[in-house]
């Protein structure tokens, strides 16, 4: 495999004003998330950036920033669109959509992502942490993943995606930490799709890969990073940065 790693960024965000562009110990968050990519080396980094300011950031910090096209109606249309001016020839065989949002993010956690593209037979790698509370599982922020883990399996693949608490009854349930790797030929051919029927439903895009017969596969993790979407978020991303030792 030839990875590499692209984080879609716009400013448009209603809970937290120009949220790439907050600041975070001096620097901002869509520059924080630029280092979580190049800390797990697993291949060069850029930024899909919507909005000419948010290129200006990371330019500013030495990175690679790409402009597309503010219309674009996902973070995934945004990756692949930049994959297209960073990328033309095809040397990159996997793409990584790295959110813009997870600033507590861990090298190894974007490492595990990858590893389900071991296997042939699946399209895309996303990675999966417990619920532990059912606030949490009633919460419909939390998209949750039904997906069976056997005795030492860290690698499942993904039946469903849903806001609600899934599967019924006992056992563990699982919060969908929403980063991918797509095999190159997956992200075209998801790209080109239609908005599907339970993707428009449930307000989730990776339900229109499902629903055309492409395999998501999942890796168990501990514990992972958290989006930052209302200024509390922020906040807490702030606290958590400074007590893991990351300069100010």
């Amino acid at each position: 495999m030839n990875p590499i790693v692209v984080i879609p960024a716009r400013l448009a965000s209603t809970r937290l004003p120009n949220k790439p562009l907050a600041d975070i110990h001096g620097k901002p968050m869509i520059v924080h998330m630029l280092e979580r990519g190049l800390e797990a080396d697993i291949g060069p980094v850029a930024v899909a950036c919507a909005d000419q300011a948010i290129a200006d950031a990371v330019r500013d910090a030495g990175g690679i920033a790409v402009l597309t096209d503010p219309a674009l109606p996902s973070g995934s249309d945004r990756v692949h669109a930049a994959l297209a001016a960073l990328d033309p020839g095809g040397r990159h065989d996997v793409v990584v959509n790295l959110q813009g949002d997870f600033p507590t993010l861990e090298a190894m956690q974007l490492r595990l992502v990858i590893k389900p593209l071991a296997d042939a037979a699946i399209d895309i790698g996303t990675l999966v942490v417990p619920i532990h509370s059912e606030e949490e599982a009633h919460t419909e922020s939390f998209v949750k993943a039904a997906v069976a883990f056997g005795d030492g399996q860290s690698i499942a693949p993904a039946l469903y995606f849903s806001r609600m608490p899934i599967p019924w009854g006992d056992g563990p349930r699982w919060h969908h930490v929403g980063i991918y790797a797509y095999r190159r030929a997956a992200l075209d051919r998801f790209v080109a799709l239609p908005p599907s029927p339970l993707e428009q439903r449930e307000s989730l895009e990776q339900l229109r890969a499902l629903e055309a017969g492409m395999r998501i596969a999942c890796v168990r993790m501990d514990y992972g990073p958290f989006g930052v979407d209302t200024p509390a978020d922020l906040e807490r991303a702030r606290n958590l940065l400074i007590s893991k030792g990351k300069p100010a």
